[in-house]
């Protein structure tokens, strides 16, 4: 049996008449960039995530980058965030000109929500926490020490759309929230895409500026920036998108269930915490992971790895060092993601589950 990781082929052919619809009256009205179905996307993500603004942009990258600078974080800063995420996260924080703060992570792969204080300067402009494979942070805990601290928080959710905790979903807590739209994630486009939501007016307008190379009114550049606008065909794509994400996030966890019942006590799987995971992907912590992964792969199951190099650990950032991240270290080497996608059959989970038993059961049989 083949099993890939992801699956991104539209199999659904409802939803596929949809989307071709949706395309076709983009190129009808010909508002290509930051056409109508851009603002309408805009306004449902923002009601989605209970927040007054949404600003679509073209990744989640982007989104991050400028929810940075609509905040002015630049050279002399600080930000914190976690080691564990894709590099993305750092070189946008990199990108402004400020220096990263790393704090290290809990088992359950996120940042230890405990240990930002101390890494709380002057210089410190903003926290950065990433809500890894669709968990929540723990966000209460963040938020009273940013407040206390007067810091704002830029919630990093490219991996979280539609995770909730405590009644109000990721995106909804930090004075802004970052997500990534490309085609692997949850909630998708069908190439790249982003939004930064938040309930500031102030900020949703800089951001908007910053969107469009930093100008106003398309004329006048008030702020040097890029061009991170969202095409109109994109928002129009996931707007049908959206009514189907729920269906989606059911799948996934209805798929956790089954993985949670069989393997745990084999390997490592997600904790239980009392949030609402939507299960970007599902990461179990293995050990002798690399022999794992070799060994499903040989039976045609793709797996992967999210992500194998810790953020300061990357060829462009080694310079930077003198971080203590004991955790981080040791998870990074035996976190696996294995399939989840929501439509997996009954028989494609039980081939995948079963060929990592067999993987365990026959390592102990030979230790026997």
């Amino acid at each position: 049996m083949k099993i890939p990781f992801r699956d991104l082929r539209v199999k659904d052919a409802a939803m596929r008449a949809e989307l071709l619809a949706a395309v076709e009256k983009v190129l009808v009205h010909g508002r290509l960039i930051l056409g109508p179905e851009v603002s309408q996307f805009e306004a449902e993500v923002a009601k989605y995530c209970g927040r007054r603004y949404a600003v679509g942009v073209n990744s989640g990258t982007d989104a991050l980058y400028l929810a940075l600078r609509a905040l002015g974080v630049g050279p002399g800063d600080e930000v914190i965030t976690t080691p564990l995420s894709w590099i993305a996260t750092l070189n946008s924080i990199v990108l402004t000109g400020a220096t990263p703060v790393f704090v290290d992570i809990k088992p359950d792969l996120n940042i230890n929500e405990e240990l930002i204080e101390a890494a709380i300067t002057p210089k410190t402009k903003a926290i950065v926490p990433v809500h890894f494979t669709g968990r929540m942070c723990g966000m209460s805990r963040i938020m009273e020490t940013a407040a206390r601290h007067g810091v704002p928080v830029v919630e990093d959710a490219a991996q979280a759309f539609g995770s909730r905790l405590d009644g109000r979903v990721s995106g909804g807590f930090g004075l802004v929230g970052c997500f990534s739209m490309n085609p692997m994630k949850v909630f998708c486009a069908y190439g790249e895409a982003g939004a930064i939501v938040t309930d500031d007016e102030d900020i949703a307008l800089r951001l908007e500026s910053l969107r469009y190379n930093g100008t106003v009114n398309k004329e006048d550049c008030r702020w040097p920036s890029l061009n991170g606008r969202l095409d109109t065909v994109q928002a129009a794509m996931m707007l049908v998108g959206l009514k189907y994400l729920q269906k989606k996030i059911d799948g996934r966890r209805r798929i956790s269930e089954f993985y949670d019942s069989v393997l745990g006590g084999v390997v490592g799987v997600p904790p239980h915490d009392g949030s609402y995971h939507s299960y970007y992907s599902y990461t179990i912590t293995a050990e002798r992971r690399d022999e794992l992964l070799e060994y499903l792969a040989s039976r045609g199951v793709e797996t992967k790895i999210q992500h194998p190099i810790l953020m300061p650990y990357h060829t462009a950032y080694k310079h930077l060092g003198g971080f203590h991240i004991p955790v981080a270290e040791n998870l990074v080497k035996k976190i696996l993601c294995i399939p989840n996608q929501e439509d997996l059959t009954a028989e494609e989970l039980g081939y995948v589950s079963s060929c990592i038993l067999e993987f365990y059961n026959g390592n102990k049989r030979e230790s026997g």
